[in-house]
């Protein structure tokens, strides 16, 4: 039963980190920290930029609720909070570091319309160059508007190979 539950808290810290990530970012990164994040938007071509120090600052709650909770032993569900947002921190650098941007040469095409759609959205947000009128501020939940775009471009390759 220990195991179910540990597991339940994972997968709901994961899902909660895509709404908080979006808050984060449109409020945050898009308001008072604008300074870390603009270089994002407005790439100095080096390969690090000032956004980069958003990993550490978020790996701070994830390394905290580990540490406090191994003082109570594994089975402590600050560990898994932890676990569940070191995951998404996981996924968040590949999804976005890796696919989106390219800064590793690595998943540079796919066909799958979620990825698609991911990639398109991320598109949209970085047209705007500067904090204000932003939009598609998550990550892993994106307008449907943009599933459909890539429904409807994958059938069309589909359909083009025949």
């Amino acid at each position: 039963m220990v195991i179910v539950q540990n597991i339940l808290i994972v997968i709901a810290t994961f899902v909660l980190m895509e709404g908080a990530a979006w808050v984060l970012h449109k409020y945050i990164m898009h308001g008072f920290l604008w300074n870390l994040h603009h270089d994002h938007h407005n790439p100095s071509g080096h390969h690090f930029q000032k956004n980069d120090s958003f990993l550490l600052i978020f790996a701070v709650p994830s390394f905290l609720l580990s540490f406090i909770g191994l003082q109570n032993g594994p089975e402590d569900y600050r560990v898994w909070i932890a676990v569940g947002i070191a995951i998404y921190g996981l996924i968040y650098f590949i999804v976005h570091d890796v696919f989106i941007h390219q800064r590793f040469k690595a998943l540079k095409r796919s066909n799958n319309p979620y990825l698609i759609a991911i990639r398109k959205a991320h598109k949209v947000h970085h047209k705007y160059r500067e904090k204000e009128d932003g939009e598609c501020f998550g990550m892993l939940w994106v307008p449907i508007r943009y599933y459909r775009e890539a429904w409807e471009y994958t059938k069309k390759l589909k359909e083009a190979k025949r």
